[in-house]
């Protein structure tokens, strides 16, 4: 019976039943859904739910290796997060993390393309309630922009599946061919949800305006998903070496000097993501399996990375770095937790980030691509420093702020060590871990000259901090604004369609006023040339009909308008 539910689908029919929980019971029912979806996925082996419609075969649900390890660690990554945010009693809130976890899942299992936009648009609308209950102005702005971003990647999306169908007859999720306008249509609604280069701004400018909660789940689904949708549809494209490559460089540089630590974050995981797209640019299995293992390792050590800096902002009410410092006294197990994730994202041998980060390092070694080696190799440095040591550095050591909080809640430090220990265990057992990646192979990580290399790269990297430090060259932590690629929207744009707006809406008062000014002048002598002519009763009725017609068209357009 079980295996006949889409994994993902009980999660998301079944959030919508979490408002009829109490509090205290609410947290165990979104952990059993979680559960029975993750029986249902070792359960459905590769099984096809199929449904007829006129001329469109729908696959609503397509299971094999590439999907499964995604799969695997979504379910994972709910799990942890409903265990950091059971402290949280909104219900909005956790309904909102629940179906978005469920519609993420069921997207990695959408074998058709419509079925991918449904579920596209699902993750969209479930997850921007998560960056409302900021609970802030900019948060709330944030929310408008990422919305109509994401709503654009769908629509983008179902255009190119209509091409799509209409060329071939069929819009199945596979392999697509970027040369033609659908194509290019689908590689677009992608690569927005995979933040490419000047398609970014959104997830910088909206991920670290969410909760505590909200921003651990948006880091997990949303541009995981993107990945793995590149790695079904454009596995191969060249095209894509050079978009990741530029991914992994430029966020480094806007990281290093960025104050707030959340939004440091978010420009590392644009930094991650680069390595995952150069990956699936190679498109060789080793390069899969490793865009893969990335994705899995990512998603664990970087939800451990926002778990630390929001409890560091529950507790405090701040993540800039500027006003923070000295909290290794009072929340020790964050940041202990936050040490674990940021040495796993700096790839330090025995933590994921080594096991998983070495398969791209190697499949770059293997075809060749010398200037990419080099350009990610100078990424991964850059990454050590502004989160394997700025993030822990300037959170709770640095110098002291006079800050005395205590520690984060019970559920939060368990979820922060639940995400450690997976670190650490994937970093020792790699052989095991490697097994759920889609293809099978043979791969030592932990070979000699790859450690020593490695090691040689990331003591490096912190000799150079020490001396940036020491001698007080290194960007000093200024309460300011880092202008980006999301400048032009959020600040440009806003402006120029403000300023049409305004001018709209000054052409309609003028327009509105004079229009109710002449509808009274025609009353007034259509009453009076009726009352001498003798058929008032007629013209007085056409007149009324008229101005009311008149009034209520002014009306409706000033209450739409305004």
């Amino acid at each position: 019976m079980i295996n006949s539910i889409p994994p993902g689908l009980v999660m998301f029919l079944g959030a919508f039943l979490v408002p009829l929980f109490p509090h205290i019971y609410r947290q165990f029912y979104m952990i059993f859904l979680v559960l029975l979806s993750a029986i249902s996925l070792f359960s459905a082996d590769g099984s096809h739910l199929i449904i007829q419609v006129q001329d469109i075969q729908f696959l609503l649900h397509h299971s094999d290796n590439l999907s499964f390890p995604f799969a695997i660690v979504f379910h994972i990554a709910a799990f942890l997060v409903i265990i950091y945010g059971s402290h949280i009693k909104d219900w909005r809130e956790q309904l909102a993390i629940l179906s978005y976890a469920g519609a993420a899942i069921c997207a990695l299992h959408a074998g058709d393309l419509f079925t991918l936009f449904l579920w596209w648009e699902a993750t969209a609308f479930t997850s921007v309630i998560l960056i409302f209950d900021g609970k802030t102005y900019r948060a709330y702005r944030s929310a408008i922009r990422y919305i109509v971003i994401q709503v654009g990647s769908g629509i983008l999306l179902l255009s190119g599946a209509i091409l799509l169908f209409h060329s071939n007859n069929e819009a199945i999720f596979k392999e697509i061919d970027i040369n033609s306008t659908a194509g290019l249509l689908i590689f677009t609604a992608f690569g927005i949800k995979a933040a490419f280069p000047f398609l970014n701004g959104w997830l910088q400018d909206s991920y670290p305006e969410a909760s505590e909660a909200g921003t651990v789940a948006l880091s997990a689904f949303t541009t995981k998903l993107a990945i793995y949708a590149l790695a079904r549809s454009y596995a191969g494209v060249e095209i894509l070496i050079y978009i990741g490559a530029l991914m992994t460089f430029f966020p480094i540089f806007f990281a290093v000097i960025e104050n707030d630590l959340r939004r440091v974050l978010a420009f590392s995981l644009n930094n991650q993501l680069g390595f995952m797209v150069v990956a699936i640019g190679i498109g060789t299995e080793l390069a899969i399996n490793g865009a893969v293992a990335h994705a899995f390792a990512h998603i664990i050590y970087k939800g451990l990375l926002f778990m630390s800096m929001g409890a560091v902002l529950y507790r405090v009410g701040t993540c800039k770095a500027s006003e923070l410092g000295g909290l290794f006294k009072y929340m020790p197990i964050t940041a202990v937790c936050s040490i674990v994730g940021a040495v796993s994202i700096s790839a330090f041998p025995l933590f994921s980030g080594f096991v998983a980060k070495s398969l791209i390092m190697s499949s770059l070694g293997y075809e060749g691509l010398t200037f990419i080696y080099f350009m990610l190799l100078f990424a991964s440095a850059g990454v050590l420093h502004h989160s394997g040591i700025k993030i822990p550095f300037f959170a709770f050591f640095a110098h002291d702020a006079g800050l005395k909080p205590k520690e984060a809640p019970i559920n939060m430090q368990a979820a922060m060590v639940l995400s450690s220990v997976l670190c650490i265990l994937i970093g020792i057992f790699p052989s095991l871990f490697y097994q759920i990646l889609p293809y099978s192979t043979y791969y030592q990580p932990y070979d000699f000259s790859h450690v020593l290399s490695q090691l040689q790269l990331l003591m490096f990297a912190v000799f150079a901090f020490i001396c940036l430090w020491h001698f007080k060259i290194y960007p000093p932590e200024l309460n300011s604004t880092v202008l980006n690629s999301d400048w032009f929207y959020r600040v440009l744009f806003y402006k120029i369609t403000n300023f049409f707006v305004i001018r709209l809406f000054d052409l309609w008062e003028v327009f509105s006023s004079s229009l109710i000014k002449v509808v009274k002048l025609i009353y007034v002598k259509v009453q009076t040339s009726s009352i001498q002519s003798g058929n008032s009763a007629v013209k007085v009725g056409r007149s009324t009909v008229l101005i009311l017609f008149s009034l209520g068209f002014v009306l409706v357009c000033n209450y739409l308008l305004f």
